[in-house]
């Protein structure tokens, strides 16, 4: 199971909010591509960043901060956040970004996921954020009527490399992983999911580990910042077998 810290990008300063509103941001870093580097020194394989501006604009707003990262770092990264079209899709992937996350146009626009999985295998994953069982879409502020299910099911066979599931009710609460949802939605689809949204301790990444449900991975913020849980803990308990 591959761990991802996550770096969630507001005015190019790396922040948390609580359960997506951003007027409730904790700044933990005016320099996000030094908190990269301590992630990859740290032993991290991989990283999930998220322009939080750009999920409400509808484009990118802090790419800026995004390529300093690129040059910054490595190791792979996920992107997600106001990717909404083609060629938003194109520019970050030629830019280095090893995956795009797209989240509101896989409910808008799933033809556009389809075509741009089958166009770059492996480079493409769906951002499923939900609130009482229901997709929310731009930036959170709007429920659609698609449940996270059946989103999923949408993009059975086309291609996508990975599904991060983000439980918005636990997201930036520490109130532990939704390991139950984020399990039966594993279960339910072939796609690789990765967890996101409310760890906060060793014992939630054991608990996502030993669900039986194959999980890929899972999406660490808050925990990682305020030294709840220790990297190399971390690291060395997604690598265990039960």
């Amino acid at each position: 199971m591959i761990i991802f810290p996550a770096i969630d990008l507001k005015d190019g300063r790396c922040v948390r909010l609580r359960q997506g509103d951003m007027a409730q941001a904790t700044i933990f870093s005016d320099d996000p591509a030094a908190q990269a580097r301590e992630f990859e020194r740290a032993g991290f394989e991989y990283l999930h960043l998220v322009d939080l501006n750009g999920a409400f604009a509808g484009h990118s707003v802090n790419a800026p901060a995004i390529r300093a990262i690129l040059s910054a770092i490595k190791i792979p990264l996920q992107l997600g956040g106001g990717i909404r079209d083609r060629d938003a899709i194109e520019s970050w992937l030629a830019a280095g970004v090893t995956r795009v996350i797209l989240g509101t146009v896989a409910v808008s626009d799933p033809a556009l996921v389809s075509e741009a999985a089958r166009a770059h295998p492996g480079r493409i994953a769906v951002g499923i954020d939900a609130r009482n069982g229901k997709v929310a879409v731009k930036g959170w502020a709007e429920e659609s009527t698609v449940s996270a299910l059946e989103l999923a099911k949408r993009f059975e066979g086309a291609g996508v490399a990975a599904i991060i599931f983000t439980d918005i009710s636990r997201d930036g609460m520490m109130e532990g992983a939704n390991v139950e949802s984020t399990a039966a939605l594993a279960r339910a689809v072939s796609i690789p999911v990765i967890a996101s949204g409310g760890v906060n301790s060793v014992q939630d990444i054991e608990r996502l580990r030993d669900s039986n449900a194959g999980i890929a991975g899972v999406v660490i913020g808050r925990a990682l910042y305020d030294g709840r849980i220790n990297p190399a803990d971390a690291l060395m308990t997604a690598r265990c077998q039960r």
